[in-house]
């Protein structure tokens, strides 16, 4: 949950999901609408498909694997997170390299290429060959906490740092150039028009199928711009995009389009909706 995600924001989901699902066998005989219907808000819908699916694997298999293949057969497990949790879990001396540990290693080996790019290999070839013979757990959380505390990103205490005399960062007096990363990626724009179609006590929403959306209910889309103006519009991010959503209140019409569904008003909290389009019904219906 903590990934591309703040603490402060993932703690309230937490406590619901393991309350929800305290372990692998319920998570993994939970249906896919349960699964995203507590993580809505979260975004990054993949996350929480993954760990579905990897708890289904674990409760088949009848327990966790141990080896860094095993874990990296996972269901969205991949380099990062089976190194974190060989090393943290099982004590392995097995390399990891987070946000934390590549800066450490891009400034103490000085290294020129984008971490973000090219230089990750050799980040990545710097953290295994570091690594001590036993004790991975304490090793990685050491350097974790270095670049945590100490080699932070801006204004490192360079005159605190254990590994101060290696670094080559520091010895080119010139710390915070690194690490290089990419420029950053232009956030895009991108206009969405839905339509608000309402009966008694329902609202008509349509399933999402695609790769990014998968398991999400949403407002459904609108091919051309109606006459009218929108009842309401308001903007979400969503990865490098800038949504502006448009609702358009329309008329129940009497075929019902492919993908949606009626969702009753009252039960809407319990229906994984995006959170964009969840914010539109909230304002639309006073909910």
């Amino acid at each position: 949950m903590c990934q591309q995600t703040q603490v402060a924001t993932v703690l309230p989901y937490y406590a619901r999901w393991m309350g929800r699902f305290p372990d692998c066998a319920t998570l993994a005989a939970a249906t896919e609408r349960e699964v995203m219907s507590l993580w809505q808000g979260l975004g990054y819908y993949s996350r929480a498909r993954n760990l579905h699916g990897a708890a289904k694997a674990v409760a088949e298999a009848g327990e966790f694997p141990r080896t860094i293949a095993g874990i990296r057969a996972l269901p969205g497990v991949g380099r990062y997170t089976a190194g974190a949790i060989a090393a943290f879990a099982f004590d392995e001396a097995t390399a990891l390299v987070d946000a934390n540990i590549a800066r450490v290693l891009a400034r103490v080996f000085a290294i020129r290429e984008a971490i973000d790019g090219v230089g990750l290999a050799h980040v990545w070839e710097m953290a295994e060959a570091l690594q001590p013979a036993r004790k991975g757990r304490v090793f990685n959380a050491g350097l974790m906490e270095i670049g945590a505390l100490i080699c932070t990103p801006r204004a490192p205490r360079c005159g605190e740092c254990p590994v101060t005399e290696f670094c080559a960062a520091r010895e080119l007096g010139a710390p915070e150039d690194f690490p290089v990363k990419k420029a950053r990626r232009k956030m895009v724009k991108v206009a969405e028009r839905c339509a608000l179609i309402m009966r008694a006590g329902e609202v008509l929403l349509e399933h999402q199928s695609g790769a990014r959306w998968r398991g999400l209910w949403k407002l459904p889309a609108l091919t051309r711009i109606p006459a009218s103006a929108p009842e309401v519009v308001i903007e979400y991010p969503f990865t490098h995009h800038k949504v502006t959503l448009s609702v358009y209140r329309q008329r129940a019409g009497r075929g019902m389009r492919e993908g949606c569904e009626w969702h009753a008003i009252a039960a809407l909290a319990e229906v994984p909706l995006a959170a964009g389009h969840r914010r539109a019904l909230e304002g639309l219906l006073r909910i």
